[in-house]
């Protein structure tokens, strides 16, 4: 189809930074999964050193149950996104191992789709187990990886996991119904069925989230998997692939594959065995994914790029709106799609909010993720910190003024100082797209009505935000707003029982929840004749 590797690269961001690195001599298994000492930093090295020796540090695709090299022995570095340094090589994939790992999913298909629903929840809740028996060490390997604190770190996983219990449980309530036949010699029923493999594709911010939330339903529907991770971030996904099948998953039903993401999306596209595809990503690549799919007629599940809104009005609860603005601009270094991308606050409160907010930022502690105290890690790397610096000296060319931060960080490498910049204009990019880094741009506004119309002046809809006394403005608000998800006095709003998606460009279909199940299936009619 003529993508090139950029333009097909599965990540939040699509652009030229996101070309996997491959080695131009490919290091044997055994040293190429060995961290060496003079590759890390101290720290970073004893926790690499120690996830190694546990196992936890895997380096090959995972294709039918077994570790798989690379078939022309190629690798991609994974650095430290806090040091710059290697923290091991792993296979660099393409066509051929995709197609393979597509045939082994479609081979696991047979036998794990007849299985009984107590069944696979039995495996899904053993794999529940075992991810959290090992939150602390998958913790440290998405620090390693990713760059997150810690602690935060370890959160995700919690919330990775709760996606598996989750759908453990809603894998014994996938009900058909029986419907009044038309005529007396007739009986109608509706079955729902599993759609047959699923190739998912899963973003760098949440290495483990975005994974469990696609997979868990995938196996509690009777599917199996291709796993794509982003290149940047395999690791936390092959550890993960390790406990599914010490969980009893069987060989075949999880395979993951990383490397040429261009081929590798190629092969999933092209395959008529992958009959679905699930995708957290830009909004630019899902596009190409629809396109994509179009020729063999695959279901298609998107959660792209967003342009979160947070609406804190002159009625709102300053502490509740500064806690919730916080956590919902900052968590991940402000590298999620659900961040407070625009904070809109009412001309009222304008002035004191922002001597509260930027007092607040500026007491976040930045650092390598497992420092004590850290809130908030590096960027993931140098591409994500140009495109911060480009959309903030677009906005103070056009008037905008630092508060606070506005730079790299002292700490060099990639991390950058968490910035709060007033006088935002809607004309500017920070207002127009989706920055994903610590900027905090605040925009003023007049009305309620004002707000609503700026807050849906774009063509992303997946999270707002809106802070208010007032009962009645929080429902006529949350009404108007065009997006999937909206948090009221909360800044935090994502769980495994309430579903997760985008309207307008942000997305189709939704995750997590009851109605996450309906992604991965079919709806089959039967009429039964001659009953009389």
């Amino acid at each position: 189809m003529g993508w090139t590797r950029t333009g097909m690269a599965f990540h939040r961001y699509s652009l030229s930074f996101l070309s996997p690195r491959l080695s131009a001599h490919p290091l044997p298994r055994s040293l190429s999964a060995t961290i060496s000492s003079h590759q890390m930093s101290t720290d970073a090295q004893s926790v690499a050193a120690r996830l190694n020796s546990a196992g936890f540090i895997r380096s090959q695709g995972f294709i039918g149950g077994k570790w798989t090299d690379a078939y022309d022995g190629k690798t991609i570095e994974v650095t430290n996104p806090a040091t710059g340094e290697v923290i091991t090589n792993v296979s660099c994939m393409g066509g051929r191992e995709t197609n393979d790992a597509i045939a082994s999913a479609q081979d696991a298909f047979v036998s794990w789709s007849k299985q009984t629903a107590a069944e696979r929840s039995k495996c899904l809740r053993k794999w529940y187990d075992l991810i959290m028996a090992h939150k602390e060490e998958l913790g440290q390997l998405m620090t390693l990886e990713q760059g997150k604190p810690l602690k935060e770190a370890i959160g995700e996983v919690s919330y990775g996991a709760s996606f598996v219990e989750f759908y453990a449980e809603e894998a014994k309530r996938i009900y058909g119904d029986i419907i009044p036949a038309t005529l007396p010699d007739r009986r109608l029923f509706v079955l729902k069925q599993p759609v047959g493999v699923v190739g998912a594709i899963t973003p760098w911010n949440f290495p483990l989230a975005m994974i469990t939330r696609k997979v868990a339903p995938a196996l509690a529907c009777g599917c199996t998997v291709v796993i794509k991770p982003s290149e940047l971030t395999p690791l936390t996904a092959l550890a993960a692939a390790e406990l599914s099948i010490q969980a009893g998953i069987p060989p075949g039903a999880v395979n993951v594959v990383m490397g040429n993401a261009s081929d590798i999306g190629e092969a999933l596209l092209a395959s008529p065995q992958v009959r679905k595809i699930t995708f957290t990503g830009s909004t630019a690549v899902g596009k190409k994914l629809m396109a994509g799919a179009a020729s063999t007629v695959k279901k298609v599940s998107l959660e792209l790029g967003g342009n979160a809104p947070c609406i804190i009005f002159d009625d709102a609860d300053l502490d509740v709106a500064l806690k919730g603005t916080l956590a919902t601009k900052f968590r991940n270094s402000g590298q999620t799609c659900v961040c407070a991308n625009r904070i809109l606050v009412q001309e009222g409160i304008y002035d004191k909010f922002a001597n509260a907010f930027s007092n607040a930022v500026s007491s976040m502690k930045v650092g390598d993720g497992f420092g004590e105290g850290v809130v908030q890690g590096p960027l993931i790397n140098d591409a994500a910190v140009h495109k911060v610096e480009s959309f903030l000296q677009d906005a103070i060319s056009k008037g905008a003024k630092v508060l606070i931060g506005g730079k790299r960080h002292s700490l060099g490498m990639t991390f950058f100082e968490p910035t709060v910049i007033t006088d935002v204009k809607s004309e500017m990019l920070l207002s127009r797209e989706e920055v994903f880094g610590p900027i905090a741009p605040l925009l003023k506004f007049k009305t309620e009505e004002e707000a609503i119309r700026m807050a849906n002046d774009t063509n992303a809809g997946l999270a707002a935000y809106i802070f208010t006394s007032s009962i009645k403005r929080s429902w006529r608000v949350s009404e108007a707003l065009e997006y999937g998800l909206v948090g009221v006095n909360e800044g935090l709003i994502s769980t495994e029982v309430a579903p997760f998606g985008g309207v307008k460009q942000s997305g189709l279909g939704r995750e997590g929840s009851k109605y996450g199940m309906d992604e991965y299936l079919e709806i089959k009619y039967i009429c039964l004749g001659n009953m009389s």
